[in-house]
């Protein structure tokens, strides 16, 4: 997380490990500041490119909104759906809802515009939330990976050991520690005394190369070493599981259905964790840094599309949420104003 933000514009201030990001200075520079800070120099694109970027990832954005309200509205609404693997999918969705609401149009306005006019601020509510939504993938992502892992491997104990209430209580647990750890984060490596005034001025202090280590580690090491072994052994005993299912008798139709359920479900959620991990991997951020800073600030955009392509991925493989969507969008009514139905009746029956 922390190596996208050190150097996504064009800086004086470039970080140790990236020469590269290193920028000539030209008679005829623009400047963000009277002063010619020359941390501050302007960039610009064509008005043909500008527009048209302009328009991708706003469209992104909003299809990233809609498609996350409908997977939330979808498992609120119906409680036959309520399921646990199902409350981590609407844990994701919710994190992928932030992604498409703060993150996405933030970072849009970073890449596109040469200076940051946002304020110190919103600098660090936007690193704060971006890395929350990242912690909060993988926490989701580790909790899917325990779900499976018991569905498959210890079929008969699944419903005595993971509940609607053990689910509940873990993602409030995983929502919790994230939003701790991160603020611990920012407040340890952002520097917000800056005035700021362009992009790259919303950056980490560079001299904490521990603080990004033990984030590295945390962030992608720990979950990943539990995510990757966790799926290996759900694709082993799944394929053996298949083999006997394709053996079973007539009598057995009830059985072969359920594992055929559990089946579609573990092959979501692995397509899920997958898509997470090629778009996330820590090799992305590696690649970043030795990346000139116009291309690393596009490659770190495309993670996020991460939250974009999840909810396509429920279309293709559980129809019920289909069938509710098409429902929802019948209605006429605009989704936000269903979203916000859902929500005033949630707060109620907690009270």
């Amino acid at each position: 997380m922390t190596l996208l933000w050190s150097h996504t514009g064009p800086s004086r201030r470039t970080s140790a490990f990236n020469p590269l990001l290193q920028m000539e200075e030209h008679e005829d520079d623009q400047y963000c500041f009277q002063d010619g800070n020359s941390s501050c120099r302007k960039y610009t694109l064509s008005t043909s490119i500008y527009i048209t970027l302009y328009i991708f990832f706003s469209l992104i954005s909003a299809v990233t909104v809609f498609l996350n309200l409908l997977v939330i509205i979808s498992i609120s609404q119906i409680r036959q759906v309520q399921t646990p693997t199902n409350l981590l999918i609407l844990s994701l969705a919710l994190s992928d809802l932030l992604v498409g609401l703060i993150v996405i149009p933030a970072n849009t306005v970073a890449i596109m515009e040469p200076c940051w006019v946002l304020g110190k601020y919103f600098c660090a509510l936007l690193m704060f939330t971006s890395f929350i939504c990242t912690s909060l993938s993988l926490g989701n992502l580790v909790l899917m990976s325990i779900d499976r892992y018991v569905a498959v491997c210890d079929p008969l104990m699944y419903h005595l050991k993971i509940t609607v209430t053990t689910t509940m209580c873990c993602l409030a647990i995983t929502w919790c520690c994230s939003i701790i750890y991160n603020a611990a984060l920012i407040k340890m490596s952002v520097n917000v005394q800056v005035p700021s005034g362009c992009f790259e001025e919303c950056y980490f202090v560079e001299g904490f190369v521990w603080v990004n280590i033990i984030d590295l580690v945390i962030s992608n090491v720990v979950p990943c070493s539990a995510i990757i072994p966790l799926n290996l052994k759900i694709f082993v005993v799944a394929r053996s599981q298949a083999r006997k299912v394709f053996s079973a008798t007539v009598s057995g139709d009830k059985t072969v259905q359920a594992s055929r359920s559990e089946k579609k479900a573990t092959k979501t959620i692995g397509i899920i964790v997958f898509n997470y991990i090629l778009f996330w991997n820590p090799f992305t951020y590696i690649f970043c840094m030795f990346s000139n800073y116009k291309f690393a600030s596009f490659i770190s955009f495309l993670p996020f599309i991460n939250s974009f392509i999840n909810p396509i991925i429920y279309a293709f493989f559980y129809p019920w949420f289909k069938e509710t969507a098409k429902r929802i969008l019948k209605l006429n009514k605009p989704i936000l104003f269903l979203f916000l139905g859902v929500l005033s009746n949630q707060i109620k029956r907690v009270k």
